[in-house]
């Protein structure tokens, strides 16, 4: 039975618990999906349906899922998007803060206002939806002031703030959402991925007063299934039990045996993250910081067959997002692997 029609107990529960430990003391609302792509469409209506605005803005580098309204909200690599045209309108991209890379947060909220000077007025821009930590596009750590100052400048125009935690959020960064990192209170979260432990589930959670459209306005049959809903159930429990700060703990010793790694290996430019969603840069010169893209690709395939999986992210970056359970006797296996692959290029 559709879960919008009638409420399993499951759907209610993880409801209000995800209600409880989003950030914000605001009451809040909860829409079941069954993916990440599906929570960006359903909070890309929501901003439309709430504010009357037409006009969204995202990143360059972002990644928000491949269906038709988070395929047009995202910037990460042309093949996502290449024979698909045309996607949805009236979606502008500025660039993400690289610190690594030369670029502040003035440098991006510059751009932004600039794009309200030209191209697109802020009283017809619905939301700006953000990673927290921008994921497929390079592991990027945001400067500490940036989405704070973003947070005013959505306030200071009446703009809604969706942030994107399909990747970071759930424990990933030793803290529930990514977002608390920083202390900013988004008004839409999305989320899927590790909130119900690799069973198909995502949602959607917005302040009561956001979540406003009308019954029919927007539904999923199987969004918020009872299996899915209670394995999220028994997951969160597992986070605030534990694996949350195990993510803490082990990942700042994950990075500390990584930064070890760059004292040794030149072929790494840059180790940033937090709990065990870390990026490792790699570099042909660290002067010039010329992407090692081949590099990274040989790397990867390398240490596969080596019984360490890697995942690539952005041009030249290595991706660490291992399961919550990881012991550090597990990270120094790896480091051990990664290690002695990275010797060829010294």
């Amino acid at each position: 039975m559709s879960g919008t029609d009638f409420y399993y107990a499951p759907q209610g529960e993880l409801a209000k618990k995800l209600a409880g430990i989003a950030p914000g003391s605001e009451s809040k609302r909860v829409f079941f999906t069954n993916s990440g792509a599906e929570s960006v469409e359903a909070a890309f209506k929501l901003a439309r349906y709430h504010t009357g605005r037409q006009h969204m803005l995202a990143f360059f580098g972002a990644f928000h899922g491949r269906t038709m309204g988070a395929l047009s909200l995202t910037g990460s690599k042309v093949v996502q998007r290449r024979g698909f045209a045309p996607l949805i309108p009236l979606v502008s991209h500025i660039d993400y803060p690289n610190t690594y890379r030369g670029s502040n947060s003035r440098d991006s909220l510059d751009q932004l206002n600039d794009l309200f000077k030209r191209t697109v007025a802020p009283q017809e821009l619905a939301a700006i939806i953000v990673e927290p930590i921008q994921g497929e596009g390079g592991y990027i750590v945001p400067p500490p002031e940036f989405h704070r100052e973003l947070r005013n400048l959505c306030d200071q125009h009446g703009i809604l703030m969706i942030v994107d935690e399909v990747q970071s959020g759930m424990g990933r960064t030793g803290k529930m959402f990514a977002m608390e990192h920083w202390g900013v209170v988004p008004d839409i979260v999305c989320l899927a991925k590790g909130i119900a432990s690799g069973m198909p589930l995502g949602a959607i959670i917005a302040k009561d007063t956001i979540m406003d459209w009308g019954p029919g306005s927007h539904a999923s049959t199987f969004g918020g299934n009872p299996v899915s809903c209670v394995a999220a159930l028994e997951t969160i429990k597992l986070l605030e039990e534990g694996l949350m700060e195990n993510a803490r703990v082990v990942g700042d010793h994950l990075k500390s045996r990584l930064a070890e790694l760059m004292s040794r290996h030149k072929l790494i430019g840059d180790v940033r993250g937090l709990g065990l969603m870390i990026g490792v840069e790699l570099v042909r010169d660290r002067a010039t910081k010329e992407a090692a893209s081949t590099e990274r690709d040989e790397i990867v395939q390398t240490c596969f067959r080596r019984g360490l999986l890697l995942l690539g992210c952005g041009v030249n970056t290595l991706r660490f997002c291992p399961p919550l359970v990881v012991s550090k006797e597990q990270c120094d296996t790896a480091i051990a692997i990664l290690d002695d692959v990275l010797k060829k290029w010294d």
